[in-house]
């Protein structure tokens, strides 16, 4: 598809929309990883029990550590004087159940609460306050604080208090480290991290007696656990999230009558210490609120976007899935139709080429027409304003049937369609002037016009610069991509393109749609849609080969693609009514049209988002079931890619560059339709790009019928 210059493409794509990707895609990148890591995802490996030492590093019997003259300290509660306390919450089904006990108990409790759970739960947390309970803090993440990096440790400790001001506008100074529940389980890697939350102001609260007895699961176990020995005081450890739940809401109904038989009374952890009411949480400023309120909504917010993207992901991979079996399976279809042994159709044809500045590669181009074994044909080679060699090279050939017909730069349809005014007879070639076709393909080209219902003919385009890992992964895909999808179209009868490099019409079908559109910057796209509602049917013929010269720069791919997939955009919303026609244009409506829109637009606008979701898995969930995934993804793609290899009787050494595509190819495809579909919607208007040409693709008709 070579494109020229034009007067009405002047504006640019605006530079600000990369700015503007960049900032999405920073945005979806940190609410993923901010979801990872208020689920506990990150550092997954770090969260796990530490390993008993068997000997107590705590500064004393006590249950709350202090600071005092600098140093640690600890100490109990009075005799009969019992604190209840809740880990691991809130929870939207066993909170409210143990609030709605302790308020008919009349019975204060202590709740420490995990921050990124408090996002979800913001009201419970205001609910446990509202009762005449205190909140402390279980770190964000339930965290073993004693395992992680001193960043980690203040980062935890940071957001969970963050957490608690945003939901209730205090502050909290009660602090209850993960997996250090009871003074005879703390570590020296525990007592650091008591050091620091003193220093920040914090009183550690361990338990007296922990509930939790994973050997000997049951109500009347955490009962008999919570019952202290004598008449001793102390702090009670039960859950309402995590750990023995259910048990926790059945057993603390009969605590609390026991307790009470034997005369204890109940209090909250401060009120146990003999601190004033409310010592526990102060109100938080203005600014620590406001900072807290941010952070629930990050949390809110990047948990939709982890749910959408998790909906996004699944029907985009069970999708994928489905159209390459449908593919594939079409494809071999197509494969198997017989050859007609009807007489060959050979009717007079003109093969029309525009050409501008295409002096690198129009000799290897016409001669490779002349070298045709078709009998009667004429070549129409139309210049279209090159400022270089390109017409006076065609005239220096002096080869018979070859004309040239020069005009002003006008752009490609317009020469197409000056060559086909020109032309002399009613089935014509359309071909671009850096294509190189084999002696045969315009005789295979042609058979499928024997049909007078036929009104194009795609070709088999094939890459002929091959060489290098870019020019391997646009062979790929010139044979799977291109090449299985026309025969599947071509199965459905709505095949969208057929590619100016080699395609064939009949004159009618051009004159009933009025030539070559100049409305669009994909003119053969917008040309075989127009032929489709025209009535005609267009087929592939895969055994009409011709060889192309693809882009052999990022550049230069990145400017050919975006034209592509502009001019497909363009394409679409033009023949967007197709759909209530009938005949040809229904079938394009219905099936052609939504194809192209769901894999060419919509889905390399989404798939970005498989690839973070491969990422988040891989860094911070289960990395196997990910890469699994990823590694039957890969294999699907190599056999599909095998097997249009072979339909295309072309060689399997570049398959090893199939799994390179998922890091940079697939990568910038996608790149290039989210810059184009912004271009869309800013209503730019885009420029013809000529690309570098290096008449590399004559070599190709050369090699043997493998190819690579």
């Amino acid at each position: 598809m070579t494109r020229r210059p034009g007067r009405r493409r002047s504006l640019r794509a605006p530079s600000a929309h990369w700015l503007l990707v960049g900032l999405v895609a920073f945005a979806v990148a940190g609410g993923l990883l901010l979801q990872g890591y208020a689920h506990n995802d990150v550092g997954h490996a770090a969260t796990k029990p530490a390993t008993a030492t068997g000997v107590s590093a705590a500064p004393g019997p006590g249950a709350v550590v202090y600071s005092a003259r600098g140093r640690l300290a600890s100490r109990g509660l009075p005799a009969r004087t019992v604190a209840l306390t809740f880990d691991d919450g809130p929870d939207a089904t066993w909170t409210p159940k143990i609030l709605e006990v302790l308020r008919r108990e009349h019975v204060p409790a202590t709740f420490f609460v995990v921050g990124s759970r408090v996002a979800s739960h913001a009201d419970l947390v205001r609910r446990e306050l509202a009762g005449g309970n205190e909140v402390g803090s279980h770190t964000f993440t339930h965290a073993n604080l004693g395992e992680l990096a001193g960043w980690r440790d203040n980062l935890e400790l940071s957001l969970a208090q963050l957490a608690i001001e945003g939901a209730t506008g205090r502050a909290t100074v009660l602090l209850r480290p993960p997996y250090s529940s009871t003074p005879d389980a703390v570590t020296r890697s525990d007592l650091r991290v008591m050091k620091l939350a003193a220093r920040d102001g914090y009183l550690t609260v361990l338990a007296d007696r922990d509930t939790d007895d994973w050997k000997r699961p049951g109500w009347r176990h955490i009962v008999a656990n919570a019952l202290p020995t004598g008449d001793r005081g102390g702090i009670v450890l039960m859950h309402d999230g995590g750990g023995n739940r259910a048990e926790t809401v059945a057993a603390l109904p009969h605590v609390i009558d026991e307790l009470k038989a034997r005369g204890y009374r109940f209090t909250t952890v401060t009120g146990g210490l003999g601190l004033a009411a409310g010592s526990a949480d102060q109100p938080a400023s203005g600014l620590q609120h406001l900072q807290g309120r941010a952070l629930l909504l990050a949390l809110r917010l990047s948990g939709w976007l982890s749910l959408l993207v998790t909906w996004v992901v699944l029907p985009l991979g069970v999708l994928t899935l489905l159209r390459t079996l449908v593919a594939v399976a079409l494809a071999f279809r197509h494969a198997r139709r017989p050859i007609p042994a009807a007489p060959a159709h050979l009717p007079p044809v003109s093969v029309v080429v525009p050409a501008y500045n295409e002096a690198v590669g129009i000799e290897a181009a016409v001669r490779s027409l002349t070298a045709s074994d078709y009998p009667e044909f004429e070549i129409v080679v139309v210049d279209d304003g090159s400022t270089d060699a390109t017409a006076g090279i065609v005239e220096g050939l002096h080869l018979p049937g070859v004309r040239l017909v020069r005009q002003p730069n006008g752009g490609k349809a317009a020469a197409l369609n000056t060559g086909i005014s020109a032309a002399r007879h009613d089935v014509l070639v359309l071909v671009d002037g850096d294509t190189v076709f084999q002696p045969d393909t315009v005789r295979e080209l042609i058979q499928p016009l024997a049909d007078d219902g036929v009104g194009a003919v795609a070709g088999n385009t094939k890459v002929g610069n091959r060489g290098g890992v870019l020019g391997r992964w646009q062979h790929l895909e010139y044979v799977v991509g291109f090449n299985l999808d026309r025969r599947m179209l071509d199965i459905f009868g709505c095949i969208t393109t057929v590619a100016g490099a080699v395609g064939a019409f009949r004159r009618e079908a051009l004159e009933r749609v009025g030539g070559v559109s100049l409305d669009t910057l994909a003119e053969d796209t917008d040309l075989t849609m127009a032929v489709l509602r025209s009535g005609y049917r267009v087929v592939y013929q895969p055994r009409a080969i011709a060889w192309t010269e693809a882009p052999q720069t990022l550049t230069d791919l990145w400017r050919q693609r975006y034209r592509w997939a502009y001019g497909t955009m363009q394409a679409i919303w033009k023949h967007r009514h197709a759909v209530v026609e009938g005949g040809q244009a229904r079938r394009l409506g219905l099936i052609g049209l939504p194809y192209v829109f769901a894999f060419q637009v919509v889905f390399p606008l989404l798939s970005p988002a498989i690839d973070l979701f491969a990422l988040f898995g891989l860094l911070f969930l289960d990395p196997v079931p990910i890469a699994a995934a990823w590694c039957v993804f890969v294999l699907l793609q190599t056999l599909t890619t095998l097997y249009a290899l072979r339909l295309d009787k072309e060689s399997l050494r570049p398959l090893w560059a199939v799994p390179l595509q998922q890091f940079v190819y697939r990568q910038m495809m996608y790149l290039v339709v989210i810059q184009s579909v912004i271009s869309a919607l800013a209503g730019v208007r885009l420029r013809w790009h000529k690309l570098h040409r290096t008449g590399d693709a004559v070599t190709a008709v050369s090699l043997p019928a493998d190819g690579a």
